[in-house]
């Protein structure tokens, strides 16, 4: 009996070494070694939570091909993985549909079609559109709705109305657009009526390339939630070179008290988001202050020395996320301290000062303010 097992081991080794040596005689003529195929790993974005909430990154305005898009829903969502986001909303055009000739579906199909790819990557998806139409009231998207093809209407104060049946979220989209305010940003009344009427949550204080400083002040007056998006069309590398050290899309940091859609619709309506866009953070101050502080590491003083004849302490800032501070005494750029990502910085302060103050220039609260951190 032990012989008849011996033998048969000995035959799965001569099968398996067969089998290798018929494998690798294959290979021969299929080598894969191309030094400039993309692997599809995720980029980590370094930036901390805050106390009480996680940091989720989201982008809530991109498009498909199931609208003006270039680009199959599941692409959204692989380049949302890849660049470490949490969370984005496909907002495909109601009015707008230039492909429909080639694609029949309905308003819900792009989010249909994403969902499942969303959950195996474990991107929150969520479903929404954009009501797009002249000024007023322009462009807004509606997020968390149950169904799209309610919304469709000729009257956009309907389509308003029927988003908030179903309890969406509504955002107004590049206020400052030049083709629908090409003079000035304006606050128009059919916003004001809108946001009486609680149909109107938020602002797009940045879009794609452009942001707008009065859409901050807007957040201030009249409670609304600050957003940074892409609205993006073409794949995302076509616009923005994500190669460069620290490059990332515009995107909307939400301070959730959960990783889920339910956390994130909470934040939203909440108004607890900061705008990331560039090098640049703007929304709440205090927001924004959290954010430093829990960026910033701040080591004690570790020497003393003179300055001017006046005795100075020598502070370590270190910054391990991939935030840019800019920090400055008096608000001027020609007397900063630049604190970028991942980096560490030496600050020589008076020895009689028990507490400095510094603005964030490159941080915004309003459209003339910096949040103001002290140490």
């Amino acid at each position: 009996m032990a012989s008849i097992v011996k033998i048969t081991r000995f035959s799965l080794v001569l099968i398996l070494m067969a089998g290798m040596v018929k494998t690798n005689a294959q290979n021969v003529n299929r080598i894969t070694e191309n030094d400039y195929f993309r692997k599809n790993d995720r980029k980590v974005l370094h930036i901390p939570d805050i106390p009480g909430f996680l940091t989720l990154k989201g982008d809530f305005h991109i498009h498909t091909v199931f609208s003006d898009g270039q680009v199959w829903p599941e692409v959204r969502v692989n380049e949302a993985w890849r660049e470490g986001l949490d969370v984005i909303a496909i907002t495909d055009h109601i009015e707008y549909l230039p492909h429909k000739e080639y694609l029949i579906s309905d308003h819900n199909t792009s989010y249909e079609v994403a969902k499942s790819k969303a959950s195996n990557q474990n991107i929150i998806l969520i479903r929404a559109t954009e009501i797009t139409r002249s000024m007023p009231p322009g462009h807004l998207n509606a997020l968390f709705l149950d169904d799209v093809n309610l919304v469709e209407h000729e009257n956009p104060m309907k389509q308003l109305e029927e988003a908030s049946k179903q309890g969406a979220f509504v955002l107004w989209n590049h206020p400052g657009w030049a083709a629908q305010q090409p003079e000035t940003t304006i606050w128009w009344d059919m916003h004001s009526t809108a946001l009486e009427n609680g149909w109107l949550h938020g602002v797009e204080v940045c879009n794609a390339g452009d942001w707008y400083p009065i859409a901050l002040d807007w957040c201030k007056e009249y409670k609304l939630t600050a957003f940074a998006n892409t609205d993006i069309h073409s794949p995302m590398d076509f616009q923005y070179d994500l190669s460069l050290e620290n490059s990332h899309r515009p995107m909307t940091l939400v301070f959730a008290k959960e990783r889920s859609e339910e956390g994130v619709r909470e934040a939203l309506f909440s108004r607890r988001t900061v705008g990331f866009f560039g090098n640049q953070l703007m929304g709440p101050e205090k927001l924004i202050i959290d954010l430093f502080n829990a960026s910033v590491i701040i080591k004690p003083p570790f020497m003393e020395s003179e300055r001017d004849g006046e005795p100075v302490k020598h502070i370590e800032l270190k910054n391990p996320t991939d935030l840019t501070f800019i920090l400055s005494e008096n608000g001027e750029d020609d007397n900063s301290i630049d604190l970028s990502p991942h980096s560490i910085v030496i600050l020589k302060i008076p020895s009689n000062n028990d507490q400095k103050e510094y603005q964030l220039l490159n941080c915004w609260s309003g459209s003339n303010e910096h949040p103001v951190v002290r140490f």
